[in-house]
């Protein structure tokens, strides 16, 4: 087996919000400088989000590790200071200075990455847009146009229970989080 076949993981850390970027900058670059056999795989963990805006669904993918980059390599040679040497990186994880970057523990790299397995087949997580107290407008069904104040969020059901002055009196109703919108 040669000494490129023995790939590690190791962790980049780049300016947050630029990873995807940095990845795929990164990637060019290695494969420009002829070092791809060394370099296996970079990920940039992402999680699916659904955000309510305006009462309607919008999915977004979110950086589950904001600022990391993972990368499956073999860092022998020049790689690590090529990938140092790319805007927007900051370094390694757990390097020390001018010591060699550390792999990441078979544990740790089984749990990340099973955490982002998990996240892929994972209900997508809708980020709870309404709090206790807050004012809103019923937007749906057969409470259209009426305000109400949020009683209580529960986040596995995805329902409010929101109280709603109606005819005077105060009326509890159980409404999903499409149905209204703040106010």
């Amino acid at each position: 087996m040669a000494d490129t076949d023995i790939k590690k993981w190791y962790v980049v850390r780049a300016v947050s919000g630029q990873e995807n970027k940095i990845r795929n900058y990164m990637e060019s670059e290695i494969n420009r400088l002829g070092f791809s056999d060394l370099v296996e795989e970079m990920l940039v963990p992402t999680q699916k989000v659904i955000q309510i805006r305006k009462g309607k669904k919008v999915n977004k993918e979110k950086v589950y590790f904001p600022g990391y980059i993972m990368i499956k390599a073999n860092l022998s040679g020049e790689v690590p200071h090529i990938i140092k040497a790319l805007p927007n990186v900051i370094g390694f994880l757990g390097e020390t200075k001018g010591g060699d970057p550390i792999p990441l523990r078979t544990a740790e790299v089984n749990r990340m990455l099973g955490t982002v397995d998990e996240l892929s087949t994972e209900s997508e997580s809708i980020s709870i847009p309404f709090i206790y107290g807050e004012s809103i407008k019923v937007i749906d069904g057969p409470f259209n146009g009426f305000n109400g104040t949020i009683e209580k969020v529960n986040e596995e059901k995805r329902k409010l229970e929101v109280m709603v002055k109606i005819f005077g009196r105060k009326t509890p109703l159980e409404l999903s989080y499409m149905q209204v919108e703040k106010v």
